[in-house]
C-alpha cells in the first residue's frame, strides 16, 4: 500500500509540470499581459512605456517563455508561488481563504449530491419499473443534460426574483445555500443513475437471493447486504465528480458572488494576471489528482479483490 501511494505521488510530479508547461505555452500565444493591461490608457505613451518596461523586468516578462518557466518552477520548489501582478501581493495571501471557501462549497455540494443521488438511486432500484423509478430516471436525464451555471441562474430566478424567499445576493450562511444546491443537484443525477444500476446488479446476485430465502427482511437485504457492495462502484464515480464540482464551482462562484478560487480565476483571466492564473490551475489540478488517488485507495480498501499493483 505505501509503495503504491509513493509511486502514485511521484507520478503526479510530471503531470503537474506538464500542466504548468501547457499554461506557459498558452500565455506565450496571448498578445498582452497584466502589465500592459494595467497601464493601457492611464498614462502618456512615453510614461506608460517606461512603467511597462520596469514592471515587465521585475516580473521577468521580458525574458523568453522557457526562461520564465524555469524561474517559476525554481521558485515553486522553494514554496514561492510568486506575486500577483494586478493585486501586488503574494499569490498565496489571496488564495488561502478563497481555497478554503471553494472546498467548503465543494463539500456542501458533494453532501447534497450523495444524499439526493444515493437516495433516489436506491429507491429507483428497489422499486424498479415503478412510477418512482421512471420519475427518478427522467429527472436524472435532465440533470445530466443541464449545465450547472444554467441551473444556478434558474434557482436565482425562482427563489430570489419570483418567490422572493432569498435576496439576489445572499449574505452570511445563506450565501452557501443556492450555489451548493445548484452544484449538488446537478451532480446528484449521475450518482443516482450509477447507484440505481449498481443496486439492480447487486440485488440480482445469488447471495442476495439466498439471504431472501433465509427470511431476511427487504430492509436488511438492501442496507446490510446490497448497499455496501453497490457503493464500491459509486465511490469510483465520486472521485471524478469532485473534479466536476471543482470545475463547476468556477462558474457558480462567479454567478453567486461566492469568494472562492473560481471567482478569483475569472478575475485573474480578465486581468491577464498569469501568475495568479497559474497558481489557481496548479492548486486545482493538484487537488483533483490527490482526490482521485484517495478514491483509488478507498476502492481497493473496500474491495479486497483489487490489488494496488499499478
Amino acid at each position: 500500500m505505501l509503495q503504491y501511494v509513493a509511486r502514485r505521488l511521484l507520478l503526479l510530479i510530471p503531470v503537474v509540470i506538464g500542466i504548468l508547461l501547457v499554461t506557459f505555452l498558452m500565455k506565450a500565444l496571448i498578445p498582452t499581459d497584466a502589465v500592459t493591461a494595467i497601464y493601457s490608457g492611464t498614462l502618456s505613451e512615453k510614461d506608460a512605456a517606461e512603467a511597462i518596461a520596469t514592471l515587465r523586468a521585475k516580473y521577468h516578462l521580458d525574458l523568453p517563455w522557457y526562461q520564465q518557466f524555469y524561474i517559476y518552477v525554481r521558485d515553486l520548489m522553494s514554496g514561492d508561488f510568486g506575486e500577483s501582478i494586478r493585486l501586488r501581493k503574494p499569490v498565496m495571501d489571496e488564495l488561502g481563504y478563497r481555497y478554503v471557501n471553494t472546498i467548503i462549497l465543494t463539500l456542501a455540494a458533494l453532501a447534497i449530491a450523495l444524499v439526493v443521488g444515493l437516495t433516489t438511486g436506491i429507491l429507483a432500484a428497489v422499486k424498479r419499473n415503478s412510477w418512482l423509478d421512471v420519475t427518478a430516471t427522467t429527472i436524472g436525464l435532465f440533470g445530466i443534460s443541464m449545465p450547472a451555471f444554467f441551473f444556478g441562474l434558474l434557482l436565482i430566478l425562482v427563489f430570489a426574483v419570483w418567490l422572493r424567499w432569498l435576496p439576489v445576493v445572499p449574505r452570511g450562511t445563506m450565501a452557501l445555500l443556492l450555489p451548493a444546491v445548484a452544484l449538488g443537484l446537478i451532480e446528484a443525477a449521475p450518482i443516482s443513475q450509477v447507484a440505481r444500476t449498481s443496486m439492480i446488479d447487486v440485488l440480482g446476485r445469488d447471495y442476495i437471493q439466498a439471504a431472501r430465502a433465509r427470511g431476511a427482511s427487504e430492509f436488511a437485504l438492501v442496507v446490510r447486504h446490497a448497499l455496501p457492495n453497490a457503493l464500491i462502484v459509486v465511490l469510483t464515480l465520486v472521485g471524478l465528480q469532485i473534479g466536476n464540482l471543482l470545475g463547476g464551482a468556477f462558474i457558480i462562484e462567479a454567478i453567486f458572488g461566492w469568494h472562492g478560487i473560481g471567482e478569483l480565476a475569472v478575475n485573474a483571466i480578465e486581468w491577464r494576471d498569469f501568475t495568479l492564473t497559474q497558481a489557481i490551475i496548479l492548486i486545482s489540478a493538484a487537488t483533483y489528482l490527490v482526490v482521485n488517488l484517495v478514491a483509488d485507495i478507498l476502492y481497493a480498501w473496500l474491495d479486497p479483490r483489487v490489488e494496488l499493483n499499478s
